[in-house]
């Protein structure tokens, strides 16, 4: 397997083109099911993001106007940074032993230990907490205009060691281009919005082996006894996003 430094390097000489060709031939249009937003049978929805897209994710404005404070285009306040990310659960164990379990903002117990993303924040049916749905069960992101790349560029991925597959392994691929089960695949995609996903695509393979690149160089052991730490390309951080004291 290459080196996180090499596919870097291989992902920055994409090109976008390549890129736009395979999506073509693969064909995609969204068609707003929503099943890249929900959860997954027992497993709440589970979506990489960045610690800038969270600070994003925190002062943007609601695309379809829900009107509620944190989401309003003319005030001052701003999501606290647990309503829109929490750590990646994956290496992640609840504490169970007497005297040590807390609840956590679900009702449940949290856990404890080392990881190193974060996820998108769920609501209480494990669904994204930006995910929304019509009485006629139409999906739609509520902060669609600020939307991390994961979800800006599913379903697809690129086959560089390194870089995340959503929703499990590749149902069809293309050059360098994978892509993972969504009913939109093999439908019409024009060239424009082709190269617009194409480029996105690439941005968030870059990004994906920048921030693994940071988080491992930077990376030191914590012992988070009375909690969870998140590795992030900033540092280790505590679950609300303050700076991890060792």
């Amino acid at each position: 397997m290459q080196s996180l430094d090499a596919e870097l390097e291989r992902a920055r000489d994409l090109a976008v083109d390549d890129l736009a060709d395979a999506i073509e031939s693969i064909g995609f249009e969204c068609t707003r099911c929503g099943a890249c937003c929900k959860a997954e049978a027992d497993d709440p929805h589970t979506a990489t993001v960045f610690p800038d897209e969270v600070r994003a994710l925190q002062d943007a404005t609601d695309d379809y106007g829900r009107g509620d404070a944190a989401s309003s285009s003319d005030s001052d306040v701003s999501r606290d940074w647990r309503e829109v990310a929490r750590p990646m659960p994956y290496g992640l164990d609840a504490r169970e032993e007497a005297g040590v379990e807390t609840a956590d903002r679900d009702g449940g117990s949290d856990p404890t230990g080392e990881t190193f993303e974060w996820a998108l924040q769920t609501d209480a049916c494990g669904d994204c907490v930006f995910y929304t749905e019509d009485a006629a069960g139409t999906g739609a992101c509520s902060v669609h205009d600020s939307r991390p790349l994961i979800c800006e560029t599913y379903p697809f991925s690129v086959a560089l060691g390194g870089t995340s597959q959503p929703m499990g392994e590749a149902v069809d691929e293309a050059g360098m281009v994978r892509a993972h089960e969504c009913e939109g695949l093999g439908r019409d995609i024009s060239r424009e919005d082709a190269e617009a996903l194409a480029a996105a695509l690439k941005e968030r393979a870059v990004r994906e082996l920048a921030e693994a690149i940071a988080v491992r160089d930077a990376y030191e052991p914590a012992d988070p006894d009375d909690g969870v730490v998140v590795h992030d390309s900033e540092g280790a951080k505590r679950p609300d996003g303050s700076a991890y004291e060792g």
